[in-house]
C-alpha cells in the first residue's frame, strides 16, 4: 500500500475571550491540540488563537472546543467592519474594568487606613471596615469569582481561582473572628504587621486582606491592560493609514466612493496632505510623497508620472493621478500588517518552557497552599497562621508573568521593528537573526541601486568641459532605447536641469552606440574600439566595473562616461555594522567578476563570488552551513529565492520580487540594507528582553511561595507583589518601543 497522501492544512484565527494567565492558554492549546490533525498558538498579550486543522475541521467546530474549555471565541471579523464596533466594545469594557476598580479603590482604602493604623481604630471601627469590606468581596472581585466557577465547571484551575479563593478565605475568617472568634466586641484593637503575628487570644481580622487583594489585583490588571495596548500602538498606527474613501476620477469627473469598492486600473486622485488611498502609478502630476510610517524612511521621495506609490503615503506636494496597481489584502501595507500581526503570534523557545510550566502551576499553587495549611495545623500552630499561610500562597503565585513574558515583548519589538521597517515572521526569525555569524549578500538590487546610472564622467582637458559634452552626449541618447542609452539621457536631464536639445538624422550603429546631429555638431556614443581614435587619456581599464562610453563631437574625443549599477547610499555603513556586530559578509552575485570585485572592493567585502546561478547560491549557503557557520541570505530578486529558503535566515529587500520576499524570514521594506543591522541589533535586545523576563517570572515565584508558606508574607502585601510582578515585565517589554536604530542612522535622520 502506498503513503497517504499529504493534507494540505487550513490557518484560521480566532478571538478568544476570558484568558487571563498563562494557565489559560496552555488549557486553550490543549483542548485544540485534542483534536486530530489540530495544532495551536495561542497569544496572552493579543487575545488571539492562530490553529492550524484539516480543511475537514471548520472554524465552527474550534470555536465549539474553546468554548467548552470555558472560555469564548468568535472569528475575527475584516478590520472595516469591526472598527466601529470594536472601538465601542473596547471603550464600554475598559470604561467598566475602570468603575469597577473606582469603586473598589473607595471602599476598600478606609479598610485598609484603619486596619493598619490602630490609632485611628474607634469604638465598633470592626464593624463598618466589615460594612465597607462586603461589596468588595463580592462585587468587587465579582470577575475572579465567575471565571474561578467556570473554570471549576470545566475541571480547570486558574489564576483567578487563586485569587477567589483567597478573598472568599479572607472574608470567610474575618466573618467568623466577627460574629464567632471574639472579634466582634465594642472596644476591640487590632494591631498590624508586615509579618503575620501570633494571636493574644482574639481571632484576628483580615479584611484587609479580604478588600486589598482584589483592590490590588484589579489595579494591576488595569495598568497591565493599558500597558498592553501600548505595546500594540505601531499596529493600530498601521490600522489607521488605510484610507476610508477615495476619491475617483472618471470621465474628468470625480466621485467619493468607500475603498473597499476601489478596483485596480481605476485612477484616483491624491490632494496635498492627503493619504495615498492604495499602491499604485503615477499617472499625472509631480510630487514629493512621505513614506515614514510605512517604510521607516523619514527622506520623502520625490514621484511623477510612471513612478509607483505606497497605500499609505502621505502626499506632501502637488496634486497627483495615480492608478490602482493593488487593492485590499494585495497592498504592501497590507501584507506588511498581516507578517506583524503572525509575527506575534509565534513563541521563543524559551516560551515554550514557560508553557509547560504554567499548564501545572495553578494545581501545584493549590496543593501547596493545602500543604502549608496542614502542616501549620498539624504542628500545633493557631488557626489563624495557618489561614494566613494557605491565603498569602494562594494570592502570591504569579502565572501571569510567565504568560505575558514573550507575548508582550514580541508586540513591542515587531511593532517598533515595522515603524523602523523591518518585518520579521515570528521569534524563530529574531533568534535566527541573534544568531548570524555570516550573511551572504546579493550585488544588484541589494548593495547596489539596481538600475544603470551614470558612475563618472571624465573629459578631455582643454575640450568643452563636462557639462557641455554631457548635454550633447545626453542630447543624442534620447533617441536610444538601450539602457546605457536612457542612463544617460536620465543623468544629463537631471544635471542640466533644463530640456535637452532635439537630436536630427540620429542612428543607431549596432554593437558599437548612437550618432546623431545636435544644433549642428556630429555627436557620437561609442563604445571604446581598437579602431576607434584615441579618446581622452585615462585608462579604460579603470572603468572594468562599469559599461565605458566614449563621446566624440565632430569626430573629437571629448568624453568618457562610465555607466553602471551604482552602489547604494549606506551600503558602506551597513557592511561595516556588520562587522562590527561579529557577523561576516559574503558577496554573491550572477554578475561579472569585475564589477562584483569592484563592490566587493569599494565595501570593504574580502570574500566575493561572482557568476553565481541560483543553484550556485543555493550551494554557498550548504557549503557555509557544513562549516558550522549560521548563514543568512539577503536577496531581491528570483534567483535569490531558493538561497533564501535553504538559509538559517532568509533576509528580502522591500524593494523585491514577492517571489523574494515570500520566502523571506524578515523584510526589509524601505530596502535599505542599513537596516539588516538594525534588525540584528533589535533581535538581540528583544530575545535579551524575553529571558529577563522569564528569569523575573521564574525567580519571583521561587522567592515569594516558600516565603508565603513559612508565613512571613501577609495576604495583603502578597497581593501587591503579585500584581507588581505583572507590571514588571509588561513595563520591561515597554522599553523596546523606544528602541532606537544605530547612534549614526538616527542622526542621519534628524538631519534630513
Amino acid at each position: 500500500m502506498g503513503a497517504e497522501p499529504m493534507v494540505a492544512l487550513v490557518t484560521t484565527d480566532l478571538t478568544v475571550g476570558g484568558m487571563t494567565c498563562a494557565a489559560c492558554v496552555k488549557r486553550v492549546e490543549k483542548k485544540l491540540g485534542k483534536l486530530d490533525g489540530v495544532t495551536a498558538t495561542v497569544n496572552l498579550a493579543t487575545g488571539r488563537a492562530r490553529v492550524s486543522h484539516p480543511p475537514q475541521i471548520g472554524p465552527d467546530e474550534l470555536v465549539a472546543t474553546v468554548e467548552r474549555a470555558g472560555y469564548t471565541a468568535a472569528l475575527p471579523e475584516p478590520p472595516r467592519k469591526q472598527q466601529p464596533e470594536e472601538r465601542g466594545r473596547e471603550s464600554e469594557d475598559a470604561r467598566q474594568e475602570r468603575d469597577r476598580l473606582l469603586v473598589t479603590a473607595l471602599l476598600s482604602v478606609p479598610v485598609l487606613v484603619l486596619s493598619m493604623v490602630p490609632a485611628l481604630q474607634f469604638r465598633n471601627w470592626q464593624w463598618l471596615c466589615f460594612v465597607l469590606a462586603a461589596p468588595v468581596a463580592v462585587w468587587g472581585a465579582w470577575p475572579f469569582h465567575t471565571r474561578a466557577v467556570r473554570g471549576l465547571r470545566h475541571s480547570a484551575a486558574t489564576m483567578d481561582t487563586l485569587v477567589s479563593l483567597g478573598v472568599v478565605a479572607s472574608f470567610s475568617w474575618s466573618a467568623y473572628a466577627l460574629f464567632l472568634g471574639g472579634a466582634g466586641a465594642p472596644g476591640m484593637r487590632m494591631p498590624f504587621s508586615l509579618v503575620p503575628s501570633a494571636s493574644d487570644g482574639l481571632a484576628h481580622l483580615y479584611l484587609e486582606a479580604a478588600v486589598g487583594v482584589p483592590l490590588f489585583v484589579l489595579a494591576g490588571r488595569f495598568l497591565e491592560a493599558r500597558a498592553r495596548r501600548g505595546t500594540g500602538a505601531a499596529m493600530r498606527s498601521l490600522a489607521r493609514l488605510a484610507a476610508k474613501e477615495v476619491a475617483v476620477r472618471e470621465g474628468g469627473s470625480e466621485r467619493l466612493v468607500p475603498i473597499e469598492e476601489l478596483d485596480v486600473g481605476q485612477v484616483f486622485v491624491v490632494r496635498p496632505g492627503e493619504r495615498v488611498a492604495t499602491d499604485g502609478q503615477v499617472v499625472e502630476g509631480s510630487s514629493a510623497v512621505d513614506l515614514s510610517l510605512v517604510t521607516g524612511e523619514a527622506e520623502p521621495v520625490e514621484v511623477g508620472p510612471g513612478s509607483a506609490v505606497v497605500g499609505g503615503a502621505v502626499n506632501a506636494g502637488g496634486l497627483l493621478l495615480v492608478r490602482a496597481t493593488a487593492v485590499g489584502a494585495d497592498t504592501q501595507l497590507a501584507r506588511i500588517t498581516k507578517l506583524v500581526t503572525e509575527a506575534q503570534a509565534g513563541k521563543a523557545k524559551a516560551q515554550r518552557l514557560a508553557d509547560s510550566v504554567a499548564g501545572v502551576f495553578v494545581p501545584v499553587v493549590l496543593a501547596l497552599a493545602v500543604t502549608a495549611l496542614g502542616f501549620w495545623l498539624g504542628a500545633g500552630a493557631d488557626p489563624q497562621a495557618a489561614i494566613t499561610a494557605c491565603v498569602a500562597v494562594l494570592v502570591v503565585a504569579c502565572p501571569c508573568a510567565l504568560g505575558l513574558a514573550t507575548p508582550t515583548a514580541l508586540m513591542a519589538a515587531t511593532g517598533r521593528g515595522a515603524q523602523l521597517g523591518v518585518l520579521v515572521t515570528g521569534p524563530q526569525a529574531l533568534e535566527g537573526l541573534r544568531h548570524l555569524d555570516t550573511v551572504v549578500l546579493d550585488k544588484t538590487g541589494t548593495l547596489t541601486s539596481g538600475h544603470m546610472s551614470v558612475a563618472r564622467i571624465t573629459v578631455v582637458p582643454d575640450g568643452l568641459g563636462r557639462a557641455a559634452a554631457l548635454r550633447l552626449a545626453g542630447a543624442v541618447e534620447q533617441g536610444s532605447e538601450h539602457p546605457v542609452g536612457r542612463a544617460i539621457a536620465a543623468y544629463a536631464r537631471r544635471e542640466t536641469g533644463e530640456r535637452l536639445p532635439e537630436v536630427g538624422e540620429f542612428s543607431a550603429l549596432p554593437g558599437k552606440g548612437v550618432r546623431g546631429r545636435v544644433e549642428g555638431r556630429l555627436v557620437e556614443v561609442l563604445a571604446p574600439d581598437d579602431e576607434l581614435p584615441a579618446g581622452p587619456s585615462v585608462e579604460v581599464d579603470e572603468a572594468a566595473a562599469h559599461t565605458p562610453v566614449l563621446v566624440y563631437v565632430d569626430g573629437v574625443a571629448e568624453a568618457l562616461i562610465e555607466v553602471g549599477d551604482v552602489v547604494r547610499p549606506g551600503s558602506y555603513r551597513a557592511v561595516d555594522r556588520l562587522r562590527r556586530l561579529g557577523i561576516r559578509p559574503v558577496l554573491a552575485t550572477g554578475d561579472r567578476e569585475a564589477p562584483a570585485r569592484s563592490v566587493a572592493k569599494a565595501l570593504g567585502i574580502d570574500e566575493v563570488h561572482a557568476r553565481c546561478t541560483p543553484q550556485d547560491k543555493a550551494g554557498l549557503v550548504r557549503d557555509l552551513q557544513e562549516q558550522g557557520c549560521r548563514v543568512a541570505v539577503v536577496g531581491d530578486g528570483v534567483n535569490d529565492a531558493a538561497a533564501l529558503a535553504g538559509a538559517d535566515l532568509g533576509i528580502a529587500m522591500g524593494s523585491g520580487t514577492d517571489v523574494a520576499i515570500g520566502a523571506a524570514d524578515v523584510t526589509l521594506v524601505r530596502g535599505d540594507i542599513e537596516a539588516l543591522a538594525d534588525a540584528v541589533r533589535l533581535a538581540r535586545r528583544t530575545l535579551g528582553t524575553i529571558r529577563t523576563n522569564l528569569v523575573w517570572a521564574f525567580g519571583y515565584n521561587v522567592v515569594t511561595v516558600p516565603l508565603a508558606m513559612v508565613g512571613l508574607l501577609n495576604p495583603m502585601l502578597a497581593a501587591a507583589a503579585m500584581s507588581v510582578s505583572s507590571l514588571v515585565v509588561v513595563g520591561n517589554s515597554l522599553r523596546l518601543r523606544g528602541r532606537q536604530p544605530s547612534p549614526a542612522a538616527a542622526a542621519r535622520r534628524r538631519t534630513r
